[in-house]
């Protein structure tokens, strides 16, 4: 765990105020958390601003750089830009919890904070789910990136010559809701 602690910020020293922290996130930090599979090489860098006050602090996280990813077309790899930005809040309590995904609490006593997970979270989720090297984005399916509001499926008993646009025939009714239907009417 010797490599975690160069993400380690002594806030306990801290006085009230803002405070800036730069931390490398090369290669390594992804072999330590065995991402190494899915992430070919990084060079990023995460800038955490803390802002200390009475009743707690504040991180903004910077993370700026390029990872280096595989295309999942053409398996090449390619260095892909990232430019992250997040906050988290840790308030101060009785115990040492996780309140939510942006708010923890700490206790007064609280010597450091470790910020090597969450650097890893944030990078993780700004890689796209679909990684395409930038010399295959012209050549990208028209399906991929359809316009909102384009029609997606057409079903074959529509046909569009049949029907005028406002007549769209309506599918018979299941006569089990036609019994129903009678009970309905009934009172």
């Amino acid at each position: 765990m010797k490599f975690l602690r160069a993400y380690d910020i002594d806030i306990i020293k801290l006085k009230e105020g803002k405070h800036t922290f730069s931390f490398e996130v090369k290669d390594e930090f992804f072999k330590f958390y065995e991402a190494d599979d899915w992430v070919n090489g990084s060079d990023l860098t995460a800038s955490v601003t803390v802002t200390k006050t009475a009743s707690l602090m504040e991180a903004d996280f910077d993370i700026a750089g390029t990872i280096r990813l595989t295309c999942d077309r053409s398996l090449e790899e390619f260095d892909h830009p990232m430019k992250v930005a997040e906050k988290v809040i840790y308030k101060y309590g009785q115990v040492e919890q996780e309140i939510s995904e942006d708010v923890f609490m700490i206790t007064k006593d609280t010597p450091s904070i470790n910020v090597a997970q969450l650097i890893y979270e944030f990078i993780l989720l700004a890689i796209p789910a679909k990684k395409i090297h930038p010399d295959y984005l012209d050549e990208m399916d028209d399906d991929e990136f359809e316009e909102e509001g384009s029609l997606v499926y057409l079903s074959e008993e529509y046909d569009s010559d049949e029907y005028g646009e406002e007549e769209i025939p309506e599918k018979p009714a299941d006569p089990r809701w036609d019994i129903l239907n009678k009970l309905k009417k009934k009172d």
